[in-house]
C-alpha cells in the first residue's frame, strides 16, 4: 500500500490489540488487492442507550485504481455487534465480497 494506513476512534477509547487485529484485516485485504494505494478504517462506539447494550459499527474506505471499496454498515442494528470484533469480521468480510464482484 502506497499510504499508510489510518485507523480513527469515536466514541471510545483505542485499543492496541484491536488496532493490532484491523492491521492484520487489511493485510488480508492487501494480499486480495495489491493495487489498493490506501485505507481508512472507523471504529465507532454508538452512544445512545440501548436494551442490550452499545452497538459497533465500522467503516472502512480502501482506494484502489478505477474504484473504491466502501463498507458503511448503517442498515437494520445487528446485535451480534455489541462485540466489536465480530463487527469487524463482518465488515472485512463484506470487503472482501466486494473485492472479488469487481474481480470478476
Amino acid at each position: 500500500m502506497q499510504k499508510a494506513l489510518q485507523i480513527y476512534f469515536h466514541g471510545m477509547e483505542a485499543s492496541e490489540a484491536l488496532e493490532a487485529r484491523i492491521r492484520e484485516k487489511v493485510a488480508e485485504l492487501e494480499r486480495r488487492c495489491p493495487d489498493a494505494t490506501s485505507c481508512r478504517v472507523t471504529v465507532e462506539k454508538e452512544s445512545r442507550n440501548h436494551v442490550k447494550g452499545n452497538l459497533f459499527r465500522i467503516s472502512l474506505v480502501l482506494h484502489r485504481p478505477g474504484r473504491d471499496i466502501v463498507v458503511n454498515r448503517n442498515g437494520p442494528k445487528d446485535h451480534g455487534h455489541e462485540d466489536v470484533y465480530v463487527a469487524l469480521r463482518d465488515t472485512f468480510d463484506a470487503a472482501l465480497r466486494q473485492i472479488e464482484e469487481l474481480d470478476r
